[in-house]
């Protein structure tokens, strides 16, 4: 989808689909969850059950981030207001993010924003193909922040049940936020 340099050592960052040939075995973020997800089942979601869309970061053709995407609706009453009023009152198409990590090797270089130009770039598409109002994730506590500096604003709030576990929160960037793709050059 995207090649750019990281900063972290000068090398070429791809960004593309996951293949059924990649090796996931050794990708470690620091979040066990989230690596087990990676792991075990990106690619049976992506593959067998068609659930999901995981794109990687690559560098040196090792694996340094992923992004798993999906299809999803959002009730319009738990937008925020601003963006109730100008939308009708049924289901509306969102992009769901809904899993991201970067590798402990790699965070802090650019690689988890890299992998959200992509998903900006996905929103667009499917803006453009399909019909879409925005992209929603269900951040985790640590994650708020990051959120809401790209412009993120938490949705309404409807507990559940996780056990001991933090709850995530939902959050929602509208389409006219989220930034354009550059074009491609003519020629």
């Amino acid at each position: 989808m995207t090649a750019m340099t990281s900063r972290a050592d000068s090398q070429p960052l791809v960004v593309r689909r996951l293949l059924a040939t990649d090796d996931r075995s050794a990708f470690q973020s620091g979040n066990v969850d989230l690596d087990r997800f990676f792991q075990r089942f990106a690619g049976q979601n992506q593959f067998r059950h068609h659930v999901g869309t995981t794109w990687v970061a690559l560098t040196r053709g090792r694996i340094v981030g992923f992004v798993t995407v999906s299809a999803a609706q959002l009730e319009v009453g738990l937008l925020p207001e601003k963006a109730r009023k100008r939308l009708p009152a049924y289901p509306l198409p969102v992009l769901r993010l809904a899993r991201l990590a970067v590798s402990n090797q790699a965070q802090g270089a650019g690689v988890g924003r890299a992998l959200l130009r992509a998903v900006f770039t996905l929103a667009w598409r499917m803006a453009d193909d399909l019909g879409c109002v925005g992209i929603v994730v269900d951040a985790k506590p640590e994650a708020i922040g990051f959120y809401k500096t790209l412009g993120f604003q938490e949705l309404e709030h409807r507990q559940g049940g996780l056990g001991d576990r933090p709850e995530p929160v939902p959050m929602f960037l509208e389409l006219a936020a989220v930034p354009k793709p550059a074009d491609p050059p003519a020629g």
